[in-house]
C-alpha cells in the first residue's frame, strides 16, 4: 500500500484550514486518514507538525508533498531531504556582443 503525506482541508468557506494527514495514495484529498501529524492554518499563520511521527512515517516509504514538506522544514524538521519534483533549470543567456567586441575576436590576418 503506497502512503503520502498530505494535507486534508478542512474549514468553512473562505476560512480553510487544513490537516496534514497520512493517506493512501488512492484516497480522495479530503478523505479518511491513517494517522493525522499535525494541521495549517493559512489565515493565522498557526502550524504544528509532528516531526518524529513525519519521519517515521517517511521511513516506511511514505512520501511527502511538496507543501507538507515546506511546512516540515519550518517546523524544525532536518532528517529528509527532498528533491523537487519538477525543478527546471534555467536556460544561461549569453551576452550580446557589441561590432567591436566581434571584430576583436576574430583573428588578425598577417601579411
Amino acid at each position: 500500500m503506497a502512503v503520502k503525506i498530505r494535507l486534508k482541508r478542512t474549514g468553512a468557506k473562505n476560512k480553510p484550514c487544513f490537516k496534514i494527514g497520512v493517506m493512501d495514495v488512492k484516497c480522495q484529498r479530503d478523505g479518511k486518514a491513517i494517522e493525522y501529524l499535525g494541521y495549517y492554518n493559512p489565515v493565522s499563520k498557526e502550524t504544528k507538525v509532528d516531526i518524529e511521527r513525519t519521519e517515521y512515517w517517511h521511513s516506511k516509504g511514505a512520501k511527502l508533498s511538496e507543501t507538507v514538506y515546506c511546512l516540515y522544514r519550518k517546523a524544525g524538521g532536518q532528517k529528509i531531504v527532498m528533491v523537487k519534483k519538477y525543478a527546471k533549470a534555467k536556460p544561461v543567456k549569453e551576452p550580446v556582443k557589441s561590432e567591436s567586441d566581434q571584430k576583436s575576436d576574430q583573428p588578425q590576418k598577417t601579411e
